[in-house]
C-alpha cells in the first residue's frame, strides 16, 4: 500500500482506509490516483466539503457495497462521477468511454511497460480529444 502525503479536508472522508498512524493508504495506484483527482478538484472550488460528504454517503451506503468495505475506492469514483455530472463537467457516457479506453489501453500494453491512453486500439477511431 502506498501513503498519502496530501493534507486535504478530504482525509476525513467517512471510510477512507487508514494506516496505523492514521495516513490514508491506498491498496492500488489508480486509488490514489482518484484520491489525488478529487483533492484537486476540491481545492479548485469545483465542489464543497459537504457536496462530496453527501454524495460518498450516498455512494458508500448503497445496498450491494460490500460489508468489508473493499469497494470503497469503487464508491469513491461512482461519487466522483455523479459530482462530475451534476457539475456539468463530464457526463456518465464519456466517464464510461474514457474507463474503457484505459482498461483496453491496459489489455494491450506488454507486461512491464506503462499503461497509455495511445495504446487503446481504439483509441484513434473512437476517442479522439480524450
Amino acid at each position: 500500500m502506498s501513503r498519502c502525503d496530501v493534507a486535504s479536508a478530504l482525509v476525513s472522508s467517512p471510510g477512507l482506509p487508514r494506516s496505523r498512524e492514521g495516513d490514508p493508504v491506498f491498496a492500488e495506484p489508480w486509488q490514489a490516483q482518484a484520491f489525488a483527482l478529487t483533492v484537486h478538484l476540491h481545492e479548485r472550488g469545483l465542489f464543497t466539503w459537504t457536496e462530496w460528504a453527501q454524495h460518498l454517503a450516498h455512494e458508500v451506503h448503497r445496498d450491494g457495497r460490500a460489508a468489508d468495505a473493499s469497494d470503497y475506492f469503487d464508491a469513491w469514483v461512482a461519487a466522483l462521477t455523479h459530482l462530475l455530472r451534476d457539475k456539468g463537467v463530464a457526463d456518465e457516457g464519456m466517464v464510461l468511454a474514457l474507463q474503457q479506453s484505459w482498461q483496453r489501453a491496459a489489455e494491450a500494453t506488454p507486461h512491464g511497460e506503462p499503461i497509455v491512453l495511445e495504446n487503446d486500439p481504439l483509441r484513434c477511431s473512437t476517442h479522439q480529444g480524450v
